[in-house]
């Protein structure tokens, strides 16, 4: 049931809003980093406040204004655009107390411009989560790429501004030459541009449509949303690593690469539906790119000794996990796709928050420097090993969850390539994750230790608490399965 409902601005008024406080109070740092912690609690505390009526079945939208007739800025709430939307709300709280610990401690020029910059990409990452159509989620996604152009380049050096310059290149090429003709095609096509909302099964376009110009419309949208860094289009994300570790983090676990995921997933079951995919096999097709991308990226994550560059091949690859669950368009495998946008997202921001806990106490980031580093920084690294556990896919930690499902939405389609394929990235999810753990733990050290401690317990606190997060999830998976079971097809 459609309800229209006001409150949906809220998030997007005070995500809009916050970037505005943080440059008014720019001149008191403390009142500047507050301004981050209120708007994210607020933000966070508007968006569960659509729970109760998204888990009855409700469908909450607010038309803000038309454009054309077919065209509008329209907001919504279900089920799938609550996982996204809780998800970047609430990191956003815990990743304001760690970039306060990193960004003092580095002493790092520009704060205030990386705090705003911060602030406004949640605000697309809110507008992202809850657009009702590919015309507002077009905009907000834009607004990402623009606004973390500039922390990509923070360092403003030749490594930040030619890993900021790819950066744009790729995202804002990507949706221009592709993105915007894809949405032209589907306003010819439809004649509309809202999503078909709480119904995986049926999209938005007509039953008489020209195939071929639907397929065509669906690889352009495929190649324009670049963000999710399927292969070819993935090069930007391990050149973006040029940027602080919290940007990093923002890139990998909240805004960025999950706006990308998650606009993929929309447009796949709210704009081309089940029924339409598999009539005209793209499903498929999209699984194969998926499942490339899941295992090739897995095994350059194996030759990279750079902490951060490890941890972003490891982040090409599972991206693909929850691309390659919705294009297997089964039940199970969907679900396991669509909770691997949260479950990822609590595992990935602490494997980075640890990473940059490291640099801020070492300034090490070689893992073959690591040797025995573990015990001078044991929250740090316990917090990393229980995220790897999640990247490996091992009980009880929640990337076991969504592996599980995706793996069984393989064996009821009987896809054994693509069992084989999640079967083969755990294996090599173990081979370049657990190397680190033993280091840190187990080696000798190769260098003194001995002055080393833990970084700052505002970067400490957050990496383990999201790490114990990924546990809970792993507990108690229902957490957000229960919004992906309001979607009918399930």
């Amino acid at each position: 049931m459609m309800t229209e409902s006001a409150t949906l601005l809220f998030p997007i008024l005070i995500t809009g809003l916050s970037p505005l406080f943080i440059w008014l109070l720019r001149k008191n740092i403390n009142q500047r980093e507050a301004a981050s912690f209120v708007a994210g609690i607020l933000t966070f505390a508007s968006v569960m406040s659509f729970v109760p009526q998204v888990l009855k079945g409700n469908i909450l939208v607010y038309k803000l204004f038309e454009i054309l007739p077919g065209i509008e800025v329209k907001f919504c709430a279900d089920g799938l655009g609550m996982i996204f939307a809780i998800v970047a709300s609430f990191l956003w709280i815990l990743a304001t107390s760690y970039n306060i610990g990193y960004m003092r401690s580095l002493k790092e020029h520009a704060q205030t411009r990386y705090y705003f910059c911060f602030a406004v990409a949640i605000f697309g990452a809110q507008g992202v989560a809850l657009s009702a159509n590919i015309f507002t989620l077009y905009l907000f996604y834009e607004v990402i790429t623009v606004f973390t152009y500039p922390l990509v380049a923070h360092h403003q050096d030749e490594e930040g501004f030619s890993g900021a310059r790819k950066y744009l290149v790729y995202l804002m090429g990507t949706s221009k030459l592709f993105l915007l003709p894809a949405m032209v095609l589907t306003y010819v096509l439809c004649g509309t541009l809202d999503f078909k909302l709480g119904d995986m099964t049926t999209g938005i376009f007509p039953a008489d449509a020209n195939p071929v110009l639907v397929q065509i419309t669906y690889f352009l949208y495929i190649a324009g949303l670049a963000k999710a860094a399927i292969m070819p289009f993935h090069n930007w994300l391990p050149s973006a690593m040029v940027a602080p570790t919290p940007v990093s983090a923002l890139l990998h676990a909240v805004a960025v690469v999950k706006a990308g995921v998650f606009s993929v997933c929309r447009i796949l079951l709210s704009g081309f539906g089940v029924n339409l995919m598999t009539d005209l096999h793209l499903g498929y097709v999209t699984a194969c790119f998926a499942a490339f991308t899941i295992v090739t990226a897995s095994v350059i994550a194996l030759t990279k000794d750079d902490l951060k560059a490890r941890l972003a091949y490891s982040t090409v690859s599972q991206l693909s996990y929850v691309v390659l669950g919705v294009a297997m368009l089964t039940p199970s495998s969907i679900t396991g796709g669509l909770a691997h946008i949260a479950h990822h997202a609590f595992s990935k921001i602490t494997l980075f928050f640890a990473a940059g806990a490291i640099y801020v106490a070492t300034h090490n980031k070689k893992i073959s420097m690591m040797s025995g580093l573990g015990r001078k920084m044991p929250w740090t690294f316990g917090a990393f090993a229980l995220a790897s556990l999640s990247m490996i896919g091992v009980p009880p930690v929640c990337g076991f969850v969504s592996k599980w499902y995706m793996i069984n939405g393989a064996v009821s389609a009987n896809y054994t390539i693509f069992m084989t394929a999640l079967l083969a990235s755990t294996i090599l999810n173990a081979s370049y994750f657990t190397p680190i753990i033993f280091k840190a733990f187990f080696e000798a050290p190769t260098t003194d230790h001995s002055h080393f401690s833990e970084a700052p317990l505002t970067m400490v606190v957050p990496l383990f608490f999201t790490a114990l997060v990924s546990v809970f999830l792993g507990l108690y998976p229902q957490v957000f399965i229960q919004f992906i079971h309001t979607i009918k097809g399930f």
